[in-house]
């Protein structure tokens, strides 16, 4: 069974899927079972790790002290309330600063996920 938001690769042809219905089928790409991408939890002063700057009680800058080159970049940032009834997604290129703002009063708080395109799925809390 898939669950809301877990993020999904092909191991064939690199498609990368995130849910938004959850269902009891299996996840197929390339003929074969996608796999379930692990998320994993930084910690401060890890590169994928979340600073998040707040310029007022709802506007926040959140970036990452993480390379951004075409070997090595983050591919996108997600905001994502706790409630999941909340998501902002910035997508980057390698030439990009690894950074998002966004406006929420999050009441109920919230976490920043990224995927690297080499270390794949992490999150801050």
């Amino acid at each position: 069974m898939t669950k809301k938001l877990e993020i999904y690769k092909c191991e064939i042809c690199g498609n990368i899927v995130e849910i938004t219905h959850e269902g009891i089928g299996d996840l197929l790409c390339c003929n074969q079972n996608m796999k379930l991408l692990e998320e994993h939890f930084s910690k401060e002063g890890n590169a994928h790790y979340a600073i998040i700057e707040n310029s007022s009680d709802i506007q926040k800058r959140i970036y990452f002290n993480h390379p951004m080159t075409p070997e090595h970049y983050i591919e996108y940032i997600e905001v994502i309330s706790n409630d999941f009834k909340y998501l902002k997604r910035k997508f980057l290129n390698s030439s990009d600063k690894a950074e998002i703002s966004f406006k929420c009063d999050c009441k109920e708080g919230y976490f920043v996920r990224l995927y690297c395109n080499i270390d794949g799925v992490w999150i801050t809390k």
